[in-house]
């Protein structure tokens, strides 16, 4: 059965799952925590290696359920993640058990309302729920709240447990959400073929880089899903932000450590500043050599914070991505690559000499020029922002704030 009246198919589909989490709710069911994300149902497919690295990413978790994907994300891949169903029954199954975790929010409302009237994501993805909406309707929502070249990831039903395959219309048909010992709910799906998608969504601004096939392990089983990959096109006549070297007269030592800090805000924005001599830059500085041990770099992002900015931070939101390595006018400069995404106060100017002000930045409307390590960093941390910048060798650290703490 398929309805030509997308408005009427998406209602099936809100009834239903409210329905679902009624019931999951009724028997006290929540599934258990994942440490990967499944864009099949059968734990075989890439994982959540797909998405990249996330840490200190923007990204909204469509369709959201139980929410067990976002808080694996927010929890174990320090991501903010926005978690939306449009089913008040599945998103209390979801604050009653992820409620207080930190980088995750859950909300309870239409995906396209939502992304008509938030900030553009870095990333959005979707394990089976991006087909309960219209594509037509979703699509130019996603266009919008994406921001250029973010990404949109989901997985989607290819064939069902009958064998029926994809449809070559833009069209709902009816399936089935199935639960043990209770009767099959009826939805409305979108189940369409690969290149129906990629059609759809080269019409509304993204590039599609892959499309995979994700086949039940068991002979006997025909379910097959598809993993969609795709790209939000920039505009074409988007400027590359440059770098400037602030001084050509290097430090007197023969090699300095520093930090380079990355601090974002749950809307997706970077914390910078300009200097007096006019570039701009994140907060940090070098790193102290002490007697003894000296400082780690985590002490030193932490210090070097609130001594900038006024933020304080703690170890745990500490998260040391890579050190990065130059050459330039005889000197090595190592810069070591820092996230913090928790803090606490607000951005204030504490060295008016040096930095006048502190700014919330969106990524796509980044300042130059840009002192060199920050813009070595925020490349690093963003290998797709649009900045210039002399090469740096690049040494991937990745520490979570538990694994890098000192014996």
């Amino acid at each position: 059965m398929t309805t030509s009246d997308p408005t009427t198919a998406e209602r099936v589909n809100e009834d239903a799952w409210r329905e679902y989490g009624r019931r999951q709710l009724d028997r006290g069911y929540q599934p258990p925590e994942v440490t990967e994300i499944d864009w099949g149902f059968w734990g075989t497919g890439p994982g959540t290696s797909v998405l990249g690295d996330v840490a200190g990413y923007r990204v909204l978790d469509l369709g959201s359920g139980a929410g067990v994907h976002a808080a694996h994300l927010a929890r174990d891949h320090a991501a903010f993640v926005d978690a939306i169903d449009v089913s008040p029954t599945q998103q209390q199954r979801a604050l009653n058990r992820f409620g207080a975790l930190p980088g995750g929010r859950f909300l309870t409302s239409d995906a396209v309302a939502h992304l008509r009237e938030s900030e553009p994501y870095d990333l959005v993805y979707s394990v089976h729920g991006l087909s309960y909406i219209d594509p037509h309707r979703l699509l130019p929502a996603l266009r919008n709240g994406i921001r250029p070249r973010g990404r949109l990831v989901f997985s989607t039903l290819h064939t069902n447990l009958n064998g029926l395959g994809p449809s070559p219309a833009v069209t709902a048909r009816q399936e089935e959400v199935r639960l043990a010992k209770t009767a099959p709910i009826p939805v409305q799906m979108w189940i369409l073929a690969p290149e129906v998608w990629e059609r759809l969504l080269a019409e509304h601004g993204f590039a599609v880089e892959s499309i995979d096939l994700l086949h039940a392990p068991g002979a006997d089983n025909p379910v097959v899903c598809q993993l969609i990959q795709a790209r939000r096109l920039p505009h074409v006549d988007a400027p590359r932000v440059v770098a400037q070297e602030r001084s050509l007269r290097p430090p007197v030592a023969q090699a300095a450590l520093g930090v380079g800090i990355i601090v974002t805000n749950p809307d997706g924005h970077v914390l910078m500043g300009q200097h007096r001599l006019g570039t701009y830059e994140l907060p940090g500085g070098k790193v102290d050599a002490f007697d003894g041990a000296g400082e780690s770099i985590e002490t030193a992002a932490i210090r070097e914070l609130a001594e900038e900015t006024g933020l304080v931070a703690h170890p745990e939101d500490v998260w040391v991505l890579a050190v990065l390595l130059d050459a330039r006018h005889n000197l090595n400069r190592l810069t070591a690559a820092v996230l913090i995404r928790r803090f606490q106060g607000t951005p204030t100017a504490k060295e008016p000499k040096v930095v006048a002000r502190w700014q919330w930045r969106r990524l796509d409307d980044l300042p130059g020029p840009l002192f060199v390590p920050s813009a070595q960093v925020l490349s690093f941390w963003r290998p797709d922002l649009p900045i210039d910048h002399p090469p740096a060798h690049r040494y991937p650290v990745r520490l979570s704030p538990s694994a890098s703490a000192a014996h």
